[in-house]
């Protein structure tokens, strides 16, 4: 029985059908098609019934898709207890933020690719809140505060940022200079997040409010340079904003805090090598940013 065809037929029963699985994989449908025919062939039964929706599994489907991820664990983990420090091989799904990972983390995966040419990259970026268990990813790379959730989480580096508005925003409408004074302006958010702030050792939380909202760091830093509000954002998105005088730090004397760079896995016993290997070029790569500072500052 090939492990390929296994692995193929729990990506297609995870992603819902034969193109989301090919999208994952990296293949074509036509190779998805044809090692889920194989293996039900070998196995003499239908594991997944087509339908002109998509894809769905059958009863035995259902019964062998546990078994099938079981086995391809089992086998990815033997494959690293023996060959524990060569090439890494096989397939790592990556996930990352739009606003930080084609500038500053690109870059480290190039870098593992050029490490271990055996292994196949996928990268995924976005900054919305990726499943990465329904979605089929190793691990995803994720900026600021965590929430909570069963993910289990390892911090890689730390971010800074600031809080800014454009002169013209300034001139018109007057800077805060309290947290508190935050709920009297126009904030640019991502969503309805609260927003922190240093008064000495201890964190005030603000809820703020705005009418202009994006779910990606560089267009609130855009809409900030345009003077429609105050903006809480990262120094790799805004230095040179700040650099060129479109935006002004304000109320340095309530920073926010220093947010972390996380590599986030589904729950598991043990990482696998990749995300291991991954995890440490991270740490490597990231502490030479001048954006960063090392995770035990």
């Amino acid at each position: 029985m090939n492990i390929e065809d296994l692995r193929t037929f729990v990506e297609v029963a995870d992603a819902g059908g034969v193109s989301a699985a090919a999208r994952r994989l990296g293949v074509s449908k036509s190779i998805v098609s044809r090692r889920l025919f194989r293996l039900e062939g070998e196995l003499g039964v239908q594991l997944v019934a087509r339908t002109t929706r998509g894809a769905a599994l059958t009863e035995a489907g259902i019964a062998f898709r546990d078994h099938a991820a079981r086995v391809g664990a089992e086998i990815e983990a033997a494959r690293e207890t023996i060959q524990p420090t060569g090439d890494l091989t096989g397939r790592l799904r990556v996930a990352m933020p739009l606003t930080f990972g084609p500038t500053h983390l690109a870059p480290v995966l190039a870098e593992l690719a050029c490490r271990h040419p055996r292994l196949h990259i996928h990268s995924s970026y976005s900054d919305r809140f990726v499943d990465l268990i329904a979605e089929g990813f190793d691990c995803a790379i994720r900026v600021g505060l965590l929430q909570d959730s069963n993910m289990v989480a390892r911090r890689v580096g730390t971010i800074h940022a600031k809080f800014l508005a454009s002169p013209n925003y300034i001139a018109a409408n007057g800077a805060p200079e309290v947290p508190e004074e935050i709920i009297l302006h126009q904030a640019l958010m991502q969503g309805t997040e609260a927003w922190q702030f240093m008064d000495g050792d201890k964190v005030v939380t603000i809820n703020p409010q705005g009418r202009y909202k994006a779910d990606n760091g560089i267009a609130l830093a855009a809409a900030a340079a345009a003077g429609l509000g105050v903006a809480w954002l990262p120094d790799c998105v805004t230095d040179p904003y700040v650099a060129s005088g479109a935006l002004v730090p304000i109320m340095t004397r309530y920073p926010p805090p220093s947010a972390g760079v996380y590599v986030v896995r589904p729950p598991g016993q043990h990482p696998s090598r990749k995300v291991r290997v991954l995890t440490d070029l991270l740490i490597e790569c990231l502490a030479e940013d001048p954006h960063l500072s090392k995770i035990d500052s």
